[in-house]
């Protein structure tokens, strides 16, 4: 009676098991992935966001096909009697500018800028606020204090008027550094990089001196493990959420950052084309060529859009307090 008491209270609990133990059931990449695929509308925004990289990297090839002028030719004979701009036509689907310039290519072209300065920009600020925070938090100390201080700083001053200066000041005759950092593109991404790393510093920094208190730490730093093994193999890969999160959310504010600054004109330089700087030239013709601003404003827009959708959805599945064994 017992043994078979005993087999009836084991074999309901071994039941749902199973699917439990089953290799490769629940790792860590599945977990998020069901999450994240959970929400619908992230997931059409990565769609989005695919496609618009797509159509960046092989805008040639797409303003070829679909036969529209490049991005900076000169078409006066699509500007009306007036010598003013005209709207969406059958050859100029999204109209022309007030120079007779094509705003459907140059709003394509507008994608590259835009998501390159976002990725190079993003990346080059999570890798020194990664650095200086895990380096603060992990040392502390007079190092701490320095980091910290200097965060403070930069944070005490408003970011797009400083943004504003370092660009201005590079933007014209040699540039910076001895000539180093000329103007165009690279003074954005340098400006845009050097102004936003304070945020995943200084989370990075909080995480760093939670973590190295933590057992997993004390019983590596007890193993003999040097501070760059426990540093890279022990904290670091516990930080890889948040900073992946951080970044997400970085990346739309880069876009406006980078559009904002070529709105002032201190951003990318004429003639290479860019949604704020086509925004910019509109504003004085808006009640007579909407669809200047319309499209690059439409293209600005939902891209940040969906950068944040996608930022969203991804501390979702990324957040511990969601995950279930």
């Amino acid at each position: 009676m017992s043994n078979g008491a005993t087999t009836e209270a084991v074999a309901p609990f071994q039941g749902p098991a199973l699917p439990e133990s089953t290799p490769g059931a629940h790792t860590a990449g599945q977990l998020f992935w069901r999450r994240f695929r959970e929400d619908r509308l992230a997931l059409a925004a990565l769609v989005f966001l695919a496609a618009l990289t797509l159509t960046a990297i092989a805008a040639p090839l797409i303003v070829a096909v679909i036969g529209a002028p490049g991005p900076n030719v000169l078409d006066r004979s699509s500007l009306d009697s007036f010598g003013t701009a005209t709207g969406p036509s059958t050859s100029h689907w999204f109209g022309v500018d007030e120079l007779g310039r094509d705003v459907l290519s140059r709003t394509i072209y507008g994608a590259r800028i835009s998501l390159a300065v976002a990725f190079l920009a993003t990346g080059i600020s999570v890798l020194i606020g990664v650095a200086l925070g895990l380096i603060a938090g992990f040392r502390r100390g007079w190092v701490d204090t320095v980091v910290s201080r200097s965060v403070d700083v930069l944070l005490a001053i408003p970011y797009l008027l400083l943004a504003t200066g370092l660009a201005a000041s590079c933007s014209f005759g040699d540039g910076c550094f001895g000539g180093t950092l000329k103007p165009g593109l690279g003074v954005v991404i340098f400006v845009i990089a050097v102004t936003s790393w304070t945020f995943i510093a200084r989370i990075v920094r909080g995480e760093t001196l939670s973590l190295r208190e933590k057992e997993f730490v004390e019983a590596a730093r007890a193993a003999g493990a040097s501070n760059s093994r426990i540093v890279f193999r022990e904290i670091l890969p516990n930080l890889a959420a948040p900073i992946i999160v951080y970044a997400s959310i970085l990346i739309p504010q880069v876009i406006l950052y980078e559009a904002a600054l070529s709105f002032l004109g201190v951003g990318v330089q004429p003639p290479t084309a860019s949604w704020g700087q086509m925004i910019a030239d509109a504003t004085g013709v808006f009640d007579t060529a909407w669809w200047y601003m319309l499209f690059p404003g439409l293209a600005l827009l939902f891209t940040v859009l969906a950068f944040n959708l996608v930022g969203d959805a991804l501390q979702d599945a990324l957040n511990p307090k969601h995950r279930r064994s």
